[in-house]
């Protein structure tokens, strides 16, 4: 049996302001709704693991862009995940392909109440200081393995992975084709990484993906070398 078979769940983990984590999304909802592995849907703040010396934590702050989209995810899925899976795809395509501004208040209500939910909902969310810690808790869990960045999986048999890192998410028999070569590292844990480097004509690709992004964004993106 290959380890793609092996596989029947993964826990996702996302900061819905990450470019990045959004494409690779696409792709394993499409893995999900071809193969029937459960798809869990987990927080890890960019701001956090980004934020400059002296700065507030984002936990801090009544209101926190990133933090504070996933707090209303995680509100949301005490009721049900797949509640937590509607408000990541709608809020990350009004981020991601129309740039719009779901870490805007105003825009998170608009968004709920589009997808039929009451968008008293985001002050819940935001009144409930137990969604700190839930964000925090599994933001935690990502960064004590050494993780920096998502998309990042979590596998059932303790493994995790960061990536894929894409753009242009493969669809059908592709989308299945992708996840088996990302399931097939977990037959090799001591393999740590293989990195394509980013050609010219791979940044004016990658620029043009992210413009609605690029446009929407109300912070500075700080990249940091990976380890």
């Amino acid at each position: 049996m290959s380890a793609a078979d092996r596989v029947t769940a993964v826990d996702f983990h996302f900061d819905l302001m990450c470019p990045w984590a959004y494409q690779a999304s696409i792709w394993i909802r499409e893995v999900r709704d071809r193969l029937g592995v459960d798809v869990r849907w987990r927080f890890f703040s960019l701001e956090e693991v980004n934020r400059a010396e002296g700065k507030k934590h984002p936990w801090e702050r009544p209101w926190s862009y990133g933090w504070s989209m996933m707090r209303i995810g995680a509100y949301l899925r005490r009721i049900d995940m797949d509640l937590l899976d509607r408000w990541y795809r709608k809020a990350g395509t009004a981020l991601h392909v129309e740039g719009r501004k779901p870490h805007r208040r105003e825009v998170a209500e608009a968004l709920l109440a589009e997808m039929g939910l009451d968008p008293g909902l985001v002050g819940a969310a935001i009144d409930d200081e137990t969604t700190h810690d839930e964000v925090r808790r599994e933001h935690e869990r990502v960064v004590a393995l050494g993780f920096f960045g998502v998309p990042t999986l979590f596998f059932p048999d303790g493994q995790a992975l960061f990536g894929p890192v894409l753009i242009d998410p493969p669809t059908g028999d592709e989308a299945v084709r992708l996840w088996e070569h990302v399931c097939a590292w977990l037959d090799f844990p001591h393999v740590y990484e293989i990195k394509r480097p980013k050609r010219p004509e791979d940044l004016t690709a990658i620029a043009a993906a992210f413009a609605p992004y690029l446009g929407a964004r109300d912070w500075v993106t700080v990249q940091k070398e990976a380890p």
